[in-house]
C-alpha cells in the first residue's frame, strides 16, 4: 500500500512538469485575419511572429529544463523540491497561439501565392 501511494504521488508530480516547446501543438488561428495583407505585409508579420515564437519557445524550454532539474533533485535528494515544478502555463499557451498564427500566415501566403515558408523545427 505504501508503495502504491508513493507511486501515485510520484506520477502526480511528473505530470506537473512543463512540456518542451517542440511538443506543444499549434492552436487554430483563422487565416482570415491575414487575408487582406499584401505579400510584403505577410512577410513582415511572419518575421515578427517567428521571432516572438522563438523567444516563447526558449522560455518554455528553460522552464521545462528547470522542472526536470527540480524533479531530479526531488526524487534523489529532497522531495519538497517537487512542489516547485511549475508545469505548463501562460508560456505554453503563448507558444501554441504563436504556432497557430504561423500556420495562419502560411495559409494566407499560400492562398495569395506569396510562398512564405516557416522553417520547421527538427
Amino acid at each position: 500500500m505504501k508503495t502504491l501511494i508513493t507511486l501515485l504521488i510520484g506520477v502526480s508530480f511528473i505530470t506537473g512538469c512543463a512540456t518542451r516547446a517542440e511538443y506543444i501543438e499549434a492552436s487554430y488561428v483563422s487565416p482570415i485575419l491575414y487575408q487582406n495583407l499584401t505579400c510584403e505585409q505577410l512577410a513582415l508579420e511572419a518575421q515578427n511572429v517567428s521571432s516572438r515564437a522563438a523567444t516563447a519557445a526558449g522560455v518554455q524550454n528553460r522552464r521545462a529544463g528547470n522542472d526536470a532539474a527540480l524533479m531530479a533533485v526531488g526524487l534523489v535528494v529532497f522531495w519538497p523540491a517537487l512542489l516547485f515544478t511549475g508545469g505548463d502555463g501562460a508560456t505554453a499557451a503563448e507558444v501554441s497561439r504563436l504556432r497557430g498564427e504561423m500556420d495562419a500566415i502560411q495559409n494566407a501566403s499560400n492562398a495569395k501565392g506569396c510562398d512564405i515558408q516557416f522553417q520547421q523545427a527538427t
